[in-house]
């Protein structure tokens, strides 16, 4: 078939809808993903520990959500910018429609946060209030505060002579109006509370029982401040601007990271939390010293600091909990004693996490560490673990004397002061540390390990969707694809030779990269659906992501909607692009799976002229979302699936699974909204399922639903 680039953009009726009838605001488009994750909180087929678990992740989310999005709004907001967003949304528009659904998240959190409670009491665990503390309570209590909690309190009076101190982000302080027995005069007064402390006390006993830190240090002020009676007092909690901005002509990378890690941690006031019993004199006080306006400031009638409720989560309660997650190792190793690079010459295989086991990455690693064969290493990190057992193979293998290359991420947010410590740790054991490009994040995932063998060198080669954490890669699901193609190494070597020469490949075998190539190969092989079906043949596009968000590929959705092309994306986060609208995207179905597990792997598949699942299917396994981020400002890959059976798996395993989940799916309407699948019948959940058959060898025949019709029923 000859293919050709088709019509020019004025000729599809999606034109007609105007570019904010199109496209969803990202940020609230965000802000009702993480209403997803917590109205996890309120599912009751999940234990209950594991409900409040939902709301503490609903809690950090929407910490970073401010840190970061809202700051970024703010900071055009005060330079003026009036710049409208691709729907057009002014940024003082945006920062209103955020603030209004962000105070209806928050309100929701502690409906939720007072039935948990509740329910925890029924099962066993009760958070107490001060005036609930027994006389007997309060003795142990004191005994506890004056060992763990008065030595790290600094009172601080507030006055011309003692300025207002800086509280450091996500702060929690108490804030006080007292009255001295004495000679009645008036003192202002705050007590920081600092993050060493624990943020909920257990109490003595057999009974599971818990204080807050700040009910507890109440109980007690006349410690810090004896001679002086509590007129009244609040409770404040704040969120700094989280974003780094760092100089383009900077000589040591490293160096301008530490200073700008410094600067962000006295970034400005982007939010302010107060309990909603805060006496206005003090607000307002507080308000003046932080130098914020009112828009800023959102009363919590509950607890503040939601993100932290997951430190309720104790041992004891079995049935509280998720069951315990066992991970398979891959057949595939198994059959050859756990030898990696035996296994991955036998057949190029994919290892699906977490329902198989991270040990295998670990493994390939260490086993290339401890191989007098293997020659060499390379290796990128965006994020890894506390004492990375990846880390510590690259430092084992740079000892031994193996030319080792680890490119370090330095711009993984909220991760830049780690990857600084793990980047000197491999410097003084010998491994050659880059640090990529300073306008490009390295994104990729791509480990090389190069050996020896019958005198010529092989080249092993892993490539994922997920980041190199042992940690997360049991929560996250993720793909790892294991191959000794040599196409697929020698672009591999291309990929790290530009990362650390600034080399850029000339044209690679297989691999497409971003900055240079993804989204025009997503928009190549759309054109070739369209194409399809024009022709009246099948024409179909699966995929699976994090994030949509890109409105270039976003209009090319749109235009094989309108030719024909059935459309079936899973997007776990945010989703600019509005399906199942009349003219537009009327055949485009999204939905996006909330569950045990967060959905990170990314998929793309195209039905190449054949009706899906099919083994004539094109299929890619990717590090990218849909983002301009992902395609413009990111060093990314997508890596073509060839092999019949990995491709099996990836597309007649996981892509069905999750399209036929409707357990923990919810659909995205043509107005925004997301609605729960309410499907009749019986119940499918892609996250059971796989924990149930958690290996995908010997699933080389689903394609043709020989051994899992269930999955392939329509």
């Amino acid at each position: 078939m000859t293919l050709s680039r088709t019509k020019e953009k004025n000729t599809f009726p999606f034109h007609n809808f105007p570019v904010n009838e199109r496209l969803i605001n990202r940020e609230l488009s965000w802000l009702r993903f993480n209403m997803r994750v917590m109205e996890e909180s309120n599912n009751l087929a999940h234990p209950l520990l594991e409900r409040l678990r939902f709301l503490s992740i609903s809690g950090s989310n929407l910490d970073e959500f401010y840190m970061v999005r809202v700051a970024g709004i703010r900071g055009q907001i005060t330079a003026g910018v009036e710049k409208v967003s691709n729907e057009g949304l002014t940024p003082a528009e945006q920062l209103n429609q955020i603030n209004q659904l962000a105070g209806k998240l928050i309100s929701e959190q502690q409906v939720c946060w007072a039935g948990l409670v509740k329910s925890l009491k029924d099962e066993g665990i009760d958070l107490i209030d001060a005036h609930d503390v027994s006389t007997e309570d309060k003795a142990w209590l004191e005994i506890y505060f004056l060992e763990n909690i008065f030595p790290i309190l600094t009172p601080l009076a507030v006055d011309p002579a003692h300025p207002f101190p800086f509280i450091p982000n996500l702060g929690f302080s108490i804030v006080l109006e007292l009255e001295n027995d004495n000679d009645g005069g008036t003192l202002l007064a705050l007590i920081p509370v600092p993050r060493q402390t624990k943020r909920f006390v257990r109490l003595p006993g057999e009974e599971v029982r818990f204080i807050s830190v700040e009910n507890c240090i109440c109980l007690f002020l006349h410690r810090l401040f004896p001679n002086y009676s509590i007129r009244r007092d609040g409770i404040f909690r704040l969120i700094r601007d989280s974003e780094m901005e760092v100089d383009e002509e900077a000589e040591d990378l490293v160096r301008v990271f530490e200073s700008a890690l410094k600067r962000r941690r006295r970034g400005r006031v982007i939010r302010l939390e107060v309990n909603a019993k805060m006496p206005k004199n003090l607000l307002k006080m507080v308000r003046r010293k932080l130098q914020i306006t009112e828009k800023e400031i959102i009363s919590i009638d509950g607890i503040l600091g939601i993100a932290e409720v997951d430190q309720l989560i104790v041992d004891g309660f079995p049935k509280l909990k998720f069951m315990s997650l066992n991970p398979r190792f891959p057949q595939r190793m198994k059959d050859k004693g756990g030898n990696c690079f035996s296994a991955i010459r036998e057949k190029d295989f994919i290892v699906h996490h977490p329902f198989e086991s991270f040990d295998v990455v670990v493994s390939f690693l260490q086993q290339a560490a401890l191989d007098p064969d293997v020659v060499a290493i390379k290796q990128t990190l965006y994020r890894t673990s506390e004492n990375s057992p990846i880390i510590r193979a690259l430092i084992d293998a740079a000892e031994s004397g193996k030319s080792v290359t680890a490119l370090v991420e330095l711009k993984a947010r909220f991760d830049e002061a780690k990857n600084i410590k793990w980047a000197r740790d491999m410097e003084r054991a010998g491994v050659q540390v880059v640090y990529g490009f300073l306008e490009l994040k390295t994104h990729a995932k791509i480990s090389v390990i190069i050996r020896r063998e019958n005198d010529q060198l092989r080249t092993y080669i892993h490539y994922g969707t997920g980041n190199y954490h042992p940690i997360t890669a049991k929560v996250y699901t993720d793909l790892s694809f294991f191959t000794d193609d040599e196409a697929l190494g020698r672009d591999a070597v291309h990929i790290f030779n530009y990362l650390t020469g600034y080399a850029r490949p000339k044209q690679l075998e297989k691999v497409v990269i971003s900055p240079f190539g993804i989204r025009d190969k997503l928009m190549e092989m759309i054109d070739r659906e369209i194409i399809f079906a024009r022709a009246g043949k099948p024409a179909t596009l699966w995929a699976k992501m994090n994030a949509l968000v890109d409105p270039i590929i976003i209009d090319k959705l749109y235009e094989a909607s309108c030719s024909g092309v059935s459309i079936d994306l899973v997007v776990r986060g945010i989703c600019c692009l509005r399906p199942g609208v009349a003219g537009m995207s009327e055949n485009i179905r999204i939905k996006s799976i909330v569950g045990r597990f967060l959905e990170h792997a990314r998929i793309t598949c195209f039905g190449n002229g054949h009706k899906m699942p099919s083994d004539q299917a094109i299929v890619y396994i990717s590090s990218s979302d849909w983002m301009p981020r992902n395609f413009e400002r990111r060093v990314e890959t997508m890596i073509p699936i060839d092999n019949l059976t990995v491709k099996s798996q990836v597309l007649g395993q996981i892509m069905v699974a999750n399209l036929k989940d409707n357990v923990q799916s919810w659909h995205l309407q043509p107005d925004h909204s997301y609605v729960r699948d309410g499907s009749e019948g019986s119940k499918f959940s892609a996250h059971e399922y796989f924990l149930k058959n958690p290996s995908l060898s010997g699933m080389g025949k689903a394609i043709e639903g020989k051994e899992f019709p269930l999955l392939l029923k329509e």
